[in-house]
């Protein structure tokens, strides 16, 4: 039974709607993460190894974020990109290489696959979830699924904590240190610190992804090609049909095997505003019509490719996603900044925390844009992960300092695994030492990275 206890709180400040007495304490903890997306599970897990107290908590009734609730469905961001070595070279490793192969032991994902001149894999989302269920269980995180972040407990300008609300009441969980891996930076805007959205306000667009049932795989692929990104005679089919009058807003579409037989997952969708806008899912409102014009477009699509393309003539949508697939929201003021230099450079970092391979991939207008890095690499500074403001907060995940067109590439799933990994690190090494995040060194950070399995460039 939900039975919180009561505690003296009143000498700090409780931000959001939470009163100032009254307020029970659910659980005191040493570390306290924010959202179980792929960076929260890492920083989970890998803070609970390490023999802290550690509890996670999640607005859903499942871990995966826009992996598995967004069914975004691939991990992005292991392989170089090449024009000439067509053999895909993995350079990314730690947690995610932890979590990939779990995934592959499991029988729930795909070889490589593909993907213009790079390579990803593709993974069943149920799978996904167990196999995080089962990573946070054995490490000992305490797991609070259906459980929102509305507030910060906070001692000046230090971090105690946070509130949190489910269907049971409103409570408080303290916390030594706190890892927002909220994915929306949710735990740093409610105690009032900077961010942003993206480039002057303008954020990627919002996808819905969706999974086609009873394909003929084997007619598709001889059709479509083995690359995943449409070839020129898929596109001219979009063009076509939708000058006969089909909502096919997206000319350049990316459809990928799954590890189910008979199965393709589909991005496709491109969602603005019916007055053509950019929507910000931060706002509800923007959000909802997202939702629903995503799963409309979702039907033009799955029809458009059962009358046009082969071996999709008797499939039909088996689910889209739980949400709409969320590419950017809030990127705080870090630090550091990783920046459209750093990216386009292939920057290395005596503190980098992470490889990225991945090109910068922006979803604006009717096709992405890409940018790519050929065979070789950046790493995004430890810095990023630590605001400009607050004591005893890290954050993990997409939400992390960037500039717009560099998070465009950092942002994807690979990385996120391992700046979970980075801010656990991170954390472990400030309860030891008793420091703040922003007096690490990012280079201390990164060798007990390196030390746990992260494959990083020579110091």
């Amino acid at each position: 039974m939900y039975n919180p206890y009561m505690t003296n709180i009143s000498a700090w400040t409780l931000t959001g709607d939470a009163p100032e007495q009254g307020l029970g304490v659910l659980a005191e903890v040493d570390v306290l993460v924010a959202g179980a997306g792929p960076a929260g599970v890492a920083a989970a897990v890998v803070a609970a190894e390490a023999g802290q107290s550690v509890l996670i908590v999640e607005k859903y009734g499942f871990a995966g974020g826009a992996a598995v609730a967004g069914m975004s469905g691939t991990i992005c961001g292991l392989y170089l990109a090449s024009e000439t070595d067509r053999e895909p070279r993995q350079v990314v490793g730690g947690f995610t290489e932890r979590f990939r192969r779990e995934l592959l032991a499991r029988g729930g994902l795909t070889p490589p696959q593909i993907y213009g001149k790079t390579w990803t894999v593709a993974h069943d989302p149920l799978v996904w979830r167990e196999v995080a269920d089962d990573l946070l269980a054995r490490a000992g995180v305490r797991v609070l699924f259906h459980t929102a972040v509305t507030g910060v407990v906070l001692d000046g300008d230090t971090h105690r904590g946070v509130v949190v609300e489910s269907n049971a009441g409103r409570a408080v969980v303290l916390a030594a240190r706190t890892i927002d891996a909220s994915g929306d930076a949710a735990v740093v805007a409610r105690a009032g610190y900077r961010y942003t959205f993206g480039d002057n306000g303008v954020i990627q667009n919002p996808t819905m992804f969706f999974r086609l049932g009873n394909v003929d795989v084997g007619r598709f692929l001889d059709f479509y090609g083995t690359d995943t990104i449409c070839p020129p005679w898929v596109t001219e089919e979009i063009i076509q049909a939708r000058n006969a009058g089909m909502d096919l807003p997206r000319q350049k579409i990316w459809i990928f095997t799954t590890p189910r037989p008979g199965e393709l997952m589909v991005n496709a969708t491109r969602l603005a505003g019916q007055d053509g806008r950019m929507l910000n899912v931060i706002d509800p409102a923007d959000f909802t019509e997202a939702e629903i014009l995503g799963r409309r477009q979702v039907r033009s699509y799955a029809r458009f490719l059962t009358e046009r393309i082969p071996g999709c003539e008797n499939a039909f949508v088996l689910d889209t996603g739980v949400e709409a697939g969320i590419r950017q929201t809030r990127t705080i003021a870090g630090i550091d900044r990783l920046t459209n230099d750093d990216v386009l450079a292939a920057r290395k970092r005596e503190d980098g925390i992470c490889r990225v391979p991945w090109p910068i991939e922006l979803h604006a207008g009717d096709r992405p844009k890409l940018s790519w890095l050929l065979d070789d690499y950046y790493e995004v500074p430890y810095g990023t992960l630590v605001p400009e403001r607050g004591e005893h907060i890290i954050v993990a995940g997409r939400c992390l300092s960037a500039e717009h067109e560099a998070l465009a590439s950092a942002r994807v799933t690979a990385q996120c695994f391992e700046y979970g990994h980075a801010a656990a690190v991170a954390t472990l090494l400030s309860l030891d030492k008793d420091t703040a995040y922003r007096d690490l060194d990012g280079r201390e950070v990164r060798a007990a990275m390196a030390a746990n399995g992260s494959t990083l460039s020579p110091s």
